[in-house]
């Protein structure tokens, strides 16, 4: 058997393919509840791994469909999704094999080892949440909810991609481009009936480019309000969204749906939650007010929310002596990538050689890992920008390192994906700061998936994490970026190949919690709304009425009438965030501490650097995240790390 999958989606065939893969799963799963003696072996790890298989069948279709999205991607996709939602809630809902895994818990409990145990209890918890120990009524109600939910999540991401790719404005004035980088009055240039023009767009790169560097205010203004006001046909989804995971949690003996999200989560309950949140908000309010008198004092008018990025690139150059455009040069891609390899064979032993593979799109990569000299994984890089990939940035697990039925072993994939300013011949891909961060961030994610060494595939990597505790890794190692001895192993300019100055180092280190309370303000205000919004039934403008009261604490300058930034809160809507967004805040605590404890040991001479990799990544989900955590530190996590981390003084 091949070590790693061969990247394939036959569109035409797609449809066909899974409702036979389907067909064939439910005929296993017959053959397998007739055995009379059921055993860990004989039964939960051929489910295991049939589980395992139908993912690597369907992960290159949802991958190819956020990547090069097209109408048949769109169309394939949205019809798979009903069958999958129906096939995984039946199979979550059939009592026998609850019924089975509980019996086996209970006969082959001295001999199952932590990995086994864990599975078997996370999947009772799963098919309890899923109400298969429900009457068939109410299980059929639930199977009907999922599919719906399935199918609105993904129009709300489609709604939302299209919106962003409908949108441009075109600048002709050269004036109004003045200050913008000159990488990206390159991306925007085009020729049109002899006349020259500067097409910018709501993608990230070219949205976020005009809205820090364009002095035309007009301008500023109207892009926020096309980026904030996207997709408006959203509201009625998140409506119908809403109602369907309230009716959910309450079929399944939740008072409501936040209640629901912390069965499996590492926060006890809505009150630790919101206490959690509510201290960090009282201990940054008074340093944000701080930091936004700055801003105002050079201000030559009252600002509003699309002025914030302008003049905040002005006071940071002002206060620091930092341009950031100053600091692309000496983060082209390629570099960046390659050095950020080096960086991870001097922290892990890791070493990642480039394999010719054919993929996606000509500008996506595949890595062959080793950790010790040892084939461990393999990765795939798409980072560059363009119009049929959905914004954002994230990892997408394919192949997960586990022992099959026949104790083979098969190693783990990945795909990190970003959005990054395309490269040309003559253009190349020069990277703001933070697009470093983005990408160490997502490799973190990575890492923590393709280097586990667990043996049963759904606790194995980022499976049956903690979903509060899943961003530890990638929060992690992102911290690395504004280390000296780090930074000088891949920021060189592209050009001269002079590595970065310590002057320069200096400028991103004290720059790095620049009007960080203000930042801070605008997480917690994402995640009290999220976690609020789940708590009831919210409809129509009792939405709106939410975010604004949230806001009256949380945000300092009052969002204009038109900003409806929940009609594009995707990590909630179309993604797995819904009531667990505060998990960012929550890993952070775990990230800081781990983080600091590593720097203060010198990094590269660090001994909890080799624990963090033996228990954090090599464990994966095998164990809860507070075993695990005590396990690497021999204590609870330290919240003022946290912080510390933002330059946070209380």
């Amino acid at each position: 058997m091949a070590k790693f999958l061969k990247f394939d989606c036959n569109l035409e065939n797609f449809i066909l393919q899974l409702r036979q893969h389907l067909d064939d799963n439910n005929k296993k799963i017959d053959n397998l509840l007739k055995q009379e003696k059921k055993t860990y072996a004989n039964f939960v790890k051929p489910l295991e791994m049939m589980d395992e298989y139908l993912e690597q069948f369907f992960t290159p279709l949802s991958h190819l469909n956020s990547v090069n999205n097209s109408e048949k991607t769109q169309q394939v996709y949205t019809e798979s999704l009903p069958l999958i939602t129906e096939y995984s809630t039946q199979l979550l809902q059939n009592i026998d094999i609850y019924n089975a895994y509980k019996k086996i818990l209970q006969n082959e409990i001295t001999s199952l080892n932590v990995e086994q145990k864990r599975v078997l209890e996370l999947n009772i918890l799963h098919f309890e949440l899923s109400g298969a120990h429900l009457d068939k009524k109410t299980k059929q109600r639930l199977q009907e909810i999922n599919i719906k939910k399935s199918e609105l999540s993904n129009n709300f991401s489609q709604n939302l991609l299209d919106a962003t790719n409908a949108y441009e404005y075109i600048i002709t004035d050269e004036a109004d481009i003045e200050g913008v980088p000159q990488s990206e009055i390159k991306n925007a240039k085009f020729e049109e009936d002899g006349v020259t023009k500067y097409k910018f767009t709501l993608q990230m790169p070219s949205y976020i480019a005009y809205m820090t560097y364009g002095k035309n205010r007009a301008i500023r203004e109207e892009l926020y309000r096309a980026y904030v006001s996207r997709a408006p046909q959203n509201a009625k989804i998140i409506d119908e969204l809403l109602a369907l995971r309230n009716e959910m949690s309450q079929l399944l003996g939740f008072k409501n749906y936040a209640e629901l999200s912390l069965a499996t989560k590492m926060a006890k309950d809505e009150k630790s939650v919101l206490g959690f949140l509510e201290n960090l908000l009282h201990d940054s309010i008074p340093q944000a007010k701080n930091e936004l008198q700055e801003l105002q004092n050079i201000a030559p008018h009252k600002l509003k929310s699309h002025d914030t990025s302008y003049y905040a690139e002005i006071l940071k150059k002002a206060q620091y002596d930092i341009d950031e455009e100053e600091y692309r040069p000496y983060f082209e891609q390629k570099n960046v990538v390659e050095g950020m390899f080096l960086f991870l064979n001097k922290l892990f032993c890791i070493t990642c050689k480039q394999v010719d593979e054919e993929l996606w799109h000509e500008k996506a990569y595949a890595y062959d890992v080793y950790e010790n000299n040892i084939l461990k994984a393999r990765i795939y890089l798409d980072l560059e920008a363009r119009e049929s990939k959905r914004g954002g940035a994230w990892m997408h697990n394919w192949q997960t390192h586990c022992s099959d039925e026949k104790g083979n072993q098969q190693l783990a994939s990945a795909f990190v994906v970003c959005n990054f300013p395309p490269s040309s011949d003559t253009n190349p891909s020069l990277l703001r700061h933070d697009d470093v961060v983005t990408l160490f961030h997502e490799t973190g994610h990575t890492l923590h998936h393709i280097l586990s060494e667990v043996n049963e595939n759904e606790v194995s990597g980022v499976n049956g994490v903690e979903w509060d505790a899943v961003e530890f890794p990638s929060q992690f190692l992102e911290n690395f970026v504004y280390e000296p001895q780090v930074l000088k192993m891949f920021a060189k300019h592209y050009e001269t190949n002079e590595i970065i100055s310590d002057e320069m180092i200096n400028k991103l280190v004290r720059s790095k919690n620049f009007l960080s309370a203000m930042g801070m303000l605008r997480q917690l205000e994402f995640s009290l709304f999220d976690f609020k919004l789940h708590t009831k039934v919210y409809q129509g403008d009792e939405v709106q009425n939410l975010l604004d009261s949230i806001r009256n604490k949380t945000a300092l300058i009052k969002p204009p009438k038109y900003n409806k930034f929940q009609n594009g809160f995707a990590h909630i809507f179309s993604g797995g965030y819904a009531a667990g967004y505060y998990s960012y805040k929550w890993a952070e605590v775990l990230s800081a501490d781990t983080f600091y404890a590593v720097v203060d040991e010198n990094i590269f001479n660090s001994p909890i650097a080799k624990q963090y990799q033996n228990i954090i990544l090599h464990r994966g989900g095998s164990q809860s995240m507070q075993k695990l955590y005590h396990a690497l530190m021999g204590r609870d996590a330290n919240t003022s790390q946290l912080l510390r981390l933002n330059g946070i003084k209380k």
